[in-house]
C-alpha cells in the first residue's frame, strides 16, 4: 500500500497499534512480526489473515485449548545446525526437541474434525509434515537434564564405568585419611575440599608439614592449607584422565549428533516459524477481544459501510477512565464516496476522520477491528491524508502554501482505489479564495472517483455537497442547550458551526455579537441559522424516535409475555385432559392385571384342590358376578382405610397390601421372591416387591 505523506501512519496513530499489539506477543517471532506489520492489498491475503485471528478468538472465547506452549527464541541454534562441523549442547538440543513436541501436539490436535472446523488455522499446518524420528534421535542420547546418557557408546559406558570406580576407590582413601588425621587433630573444620577438579585435605597451618603431597593453596585467613595426599595422587590422575576422555568422547556424541540432526534443519525452521505464527495470530485474537474486535466482511473494491465503529485507541482509553465512547455510522459507496463533515470545533470530526482510516489500516493489515460483524469493508490500494499544521520551515512554506502542495499531490495521484481524509479542506486563506479552491480540489477528488473524508466550516462545502454527485454531507451533532458536543456522526445534512450560540453561552456581550453578526452576510448568517435549527430539530426527532421505539419494544414484550401466559393456561389444561385419560386408561390397566393375576391363582388353586367344585364356584364369581365384585371392592377401598402403611421386612402372619389395586390380606407363606397372600377365601401369588406391611389405624383417626 502506498502513503502520502510518509508520515501517515504515525498521524493514524498505526504505530500505536502495533506497539499495543506486540505486547501481547510471547515469542521473538511474533514480536517481530508485530513491529513490522504489514498492509496487505490483495483480498486473498486479507480474508486468510482475518480468518485465522478470528478463529483464534473462537477458540480463547469458548476456552479451548490450543497446544502451543513454544515461547523459546531458536533462531541461533537452527542456524547453527546448518553450519557443518558445528556442535549443539545438550541444553539446545533440549530446546529443539521442545520445539520438534510442541508441533507434534500441534499436529495431533489438528485431526480431521478440526481441520474441517478450523480451515483458517489449518493452513498454516498444510504444506508440512511432523518428523517424530527428531525427538526418538534426542532420546537415544540424552536424558530429561540434557545429560548425554551412558548408553549413548560403549566407549562412553566403560569411560563411566572407570570413573566410578576409580571415585570409589578415592573417597574410601580419603574417609580413611579423615578419619586418621581427625584422631589427631590437623585437620580443619570443613575437612576437604576440591581445587581445581581435584580432591584435598583442608589441614591447620601449623600441620602442613607433617602431611606428605602437594600443597595446592591456602585460605584467606592463611590458618588452612590445601593439601592433596601423596597416597591420592595417582587415583587423582587416572580421575582427571577418565573425565578428559569422558569430554572428548561427549564431544564426539554431540557433534554426530547434531550432524544427524541438521538433515532437519529445514523442517526444525519452518517448525520454529509455525510457532511464532501461532504466536502472532494469539496475540491478535486477544488484542480483538480486548477491542471487541470483529470479522468484517471483505469486498475486493473500494467500499466502506460501518456499523458501530470505534476508535480502538480512544476506547481503550475510556475503558480505563470509565467512559464512554460513541460509535461512528458511515457509508462510502460508489454513489457517495465522499463526505463532508461539518459541525463546531471539538466535536468528534477529527477522530471520526482517524478512526475511519485506522480502522482501514488495521483491516488490511489482519487485524478484527471494533465494528458490528455486519459492516462490510473494501480494500484500498494508497491513503492520502492531511490532517494538522503542514507548515515547513525548511522549504520555507506557509501553512496554506503547504496546504495547496499536499492537495496537488492528491488530485494528480488520486484513483478509485485511493482513500483520502483532509482535515479543514481550504483553511488557512482568505475565506471566499480558500473555499474556491475547496470546491475546485472536491470536484477534481469526486471527478477520479477517489473515497474520502473531509472536515470543513466552509458553508460553500455545504451547499455543493448535495450538487456535486458522489460527495454527501454530515454533521456531528451539538447539544446547544449544554454547549456540549454529542460525537455523534449523522450523515446526509451539513452541521452547522453554532458560533454565535457558542458565544452567547460563554457570555459574551450581546453588544459584540450583534455587531459581528451585522457584519456577516444576511443569507450566510440565515443560512447557518437554519442548519442550527434544523439539527435541533433532528436531535428532538431522534429522542422522540428512540421513545417511540422503546413503547414499541415493551408493547411487543407485553405481547410476547401475555401469549406465554395463553400458552402456559392452554399446556396446563391440557396436561390436566391427559392426566384425567391417563387415570382411566391406568385404572383399565390394573383391573386386567388383577384379573389375569386371580385367574392364574384359580387356575393354580384348580390343580392342586381335591374340591374342584369349590373352585368353580370361584371362577364363576370372578367371571360373571361382576356387580357384585364392584361392590365388594367399593367395601375393600372403605376397608383399606382403615390401615396405615408401616413398611419393613415382610414375614408370615402380616398384613400386607397390594400396591397396584390397595387390597390387604394376610401372608400365608414366603416363596422366596413370591409370597402367598389370602385375601378374603381366596389364596393368590404376589410379587414380594408390590407389596407392603400394613397396620390397623387407630379408631379415632378412622373418617367416618
Amino acid at each position: 500500500m502506498k502513503f502520502f505523506p510518509e508520515s501517515a501512519l504515525m498521524q493514524l496513530e498505526y504505530e500505536k497499534v502495533k506497539t499495543l499489539l506486540a505486547e501481547y506477543c510471547k515469542t521473538a517471532f511474533a514480536k517481530n512480526r508485530a513491529a513490522n506489520l504489514r498492509i496487505h492489498t490483495k483480498k486473498e491475503f486479507i480474508d486468510l489473515e482475518l480468518k485465522q485471528s478470528h478463529e483464534y478468538k473462537l477458540l480463547l472465547q469458548t476456552g479451548q485449548y490450543f497446544p502451543n506452549d513454544f515461547v523459546l527464541n531458536l533462531t541461533k541454534e537452527l542456524r547453527l545446525l546448518a553450519i557443518d562441523g558445528a556442535v549443539l549442547t545438550g541444553e539446545q538440543f533440549l530446546h529443539i526437541r521442545k520445539l520438534a513436541e510442541n508441533t507434534g501436539n500441534i499436529f495431533r490436535w489438528f485431526d480431521s474434525e478440526r481441520r474441517i472446523a478450523w480451515p483458517g488455522l489449518t493452513k498454516l499446518v498444510e504444506n508440512t509434515y511432523f518428523e517424530k524420528n527428531i525427538t526418538v534421535l534426542i532420546d537415544e542420547i540424552l536424558d530429561e537434564q540434557g545429560n548425554v546418557k551412558d548408553s549413548a557408546s560403549e566407549a562412553l559406558a566403560g569411560i563411566r564405568m572407570n570413573l566410578f570406580r576409580k571415585r570409589n576407590e578415592l573417597r574410601r582413601v580419603f574417609d580413611r585419611m579423615i578419619s586418621k588425621l581427625n584422631k589427631v587433630g590437623w585437620l580443619a573444620d570443613i575437612e576437604e575440599s576440591f581445587i581445581n577438579g581435584r580432591r584435598v585435605l583442608a589441614v591447620f597451618a601449623e600441620q602442613k608439614r607433617m602431611i606428605k603431597g602437594i600443597l595446592h593453596g591456602e585460605s584467606d585467613s592463611r590458618r588452612t592449607s590445601f593439601i592433596e595426599p601423596e597416597e591420592t595422587t595417582g587415583l587423582n590422575n587416572d580421575i582427571f584422565s577418565l573425565e578428559n576422555e569422558e569430554r572428548k568422547e561427549v564431544y564426539r556424541i554431540l557433534r554426530k549428533l547434531t550432524q544427524i540432526i541438521s538433515v532437519y534443519a529445514p523442517l526444525l525452521t519452518t517448525y520454529h516459524d509455525i510457532a511464532g505464527e501461532f504466536d502472532f495470530i494469539h496475540a491478535k485474537a486477544k488484542w480483538a477481544i480486548q477491542l471487541g474486535g470483529n470479522y468484517p466482511q471483505v469486498h475486493d473494491k473500494a467500499h466502506l459501510r460501518l456499523i458501530q465503529a470505534y476508535h480502538p485507541l480512544l476506547l481503550i482509553y475510556n475503558k480505563n477512565n470509565n467512559k464512554t465512547t460513541i460509535p461512528v455510522n458511515l457509508t462510502l459507496d460508489d454513489k457517495n464516496r465522499i463526505l463532508v463533515i461539518s459541525g463546531p470545533n471539538a466535536g468528534g470530526k477529527t477522530v471520526t476522520l482517524k478512526t475511519v482510516g485506522l480502522l482501514q489500516l488495521m483491516m488490511q493489515s489482519g487485524l478484527l477491528v471494533p465494528v458490528h460483524p455486519d459492516s462490510e469493508m473494501g480494500i484500498f490500494k494508497q491513503i492520502m491524508i492531511h490532517i494538522g499544521d503542514t507548515q515547513s520551515l525548511e522549504f520555507e512554506l506557509s501553512t496554506y502554501s503547504s496546504h495547496l502542495m499536499n492537495m496537488k499531490h492528491f488530485m494528480e495521484n488520486a484513483n478509485g482505489k485511493t482513500l483520502f481524509f483532509i482535515d479543514e479542506l481550504g483553511s488557512g486563506s482568505d475565506p471566499n479564495l480558500g473555499g474556491a479552491f475547496a470546491e475546485v480540489i472536491m470536484e477534481e477528488l469526486a471527478r477520479k472517483h477517489s473515497f474520502g473524508i473531509v472536515t470543513t466550516h466552509y458553508l460553500n462545502l455545504k451547499v455543493m455537497a448535495n450538487k456535486v454527485p458522489g460527495i454527501i454531507n454530515g454533521a456531528m451533532q451539538f447539544d446547544e442547550k449544554n454547549l456540549m458536543p454529542l460525537y455523534k456522526l449523522v450523515v446526509g445534512k451539513p452541521g452547522s458551526s453554532y458560533t454565535f450560540s457558542i458565544a452567547e453561552r460563554i457570555g459574551l456581550e450581546k453588544r459584540l455579537i450583534e455587531k459581528a453578526r451585522s457584519l456577516v452576510d444576511e443569507d450566510h448568517f440565515t443560512l447557518d441559522k437554519l442548519l442550527n435549527r434544523t439539527e435541533q430539530d433532528l436531535q428532538e426527532i431522534d429522542l422522540e424516535k428512540k421513545e417511540l421505539f422503546h413503547l414499541v419494544k415493551e408493547n411487543e414484550r407485553l405481547k410476547k409475555e401475555m401469549q406465554q401466559v395463553l400458552d402456559k393456561e392452554r399446556h396446563e389444561q391440557e396436561v390436566e385432559r391427559l392426566k384425567h385419560q391417563n387415570k382411566i386408561s391406568e385404572d383399565k390397566l390394573a383391573y386386567l392385571k388383577d384379573m389375569e393375576r386371580r385367574l392364574k391363582a384359580m387356575v393354580t388353586e384348580w390343580r392342586r384342590s381335591e374340591d374342584k367344585d369349590k373352585v368353580v364356584k370361584m371362577i364363576h364369581a370372578l367371571l360373571f358376578n361382576q356387580k357384585e365384585k364392584m361392590v365388594t371392592e367399593k367395601h375393600q377401598k372403605k376397608m383399606n382405610e382403615k390401615f396405615v402403611e408401616i413398611g419393613g421386612t415382610i414375614g408370615i402372619g402380616d398384613k400386607v397390601r397390594m400396591k397396584q389395586n390397595r387390597q390387604v390380606g394376610i401372608v400365608k407363606e414366603l416363596r422366596g421372591k413370591k409370597v402367598v397372600l389370602q385375601v378374603g377365601v381366596m389364596p393368590i401369588t404376589v410379587d414380594l416387591k408390590d407389596l407392603v406391611v400394613v397396620r390397623d389405624r387407630d379408631p379415632e383417626q378412622i373418617n367416618v
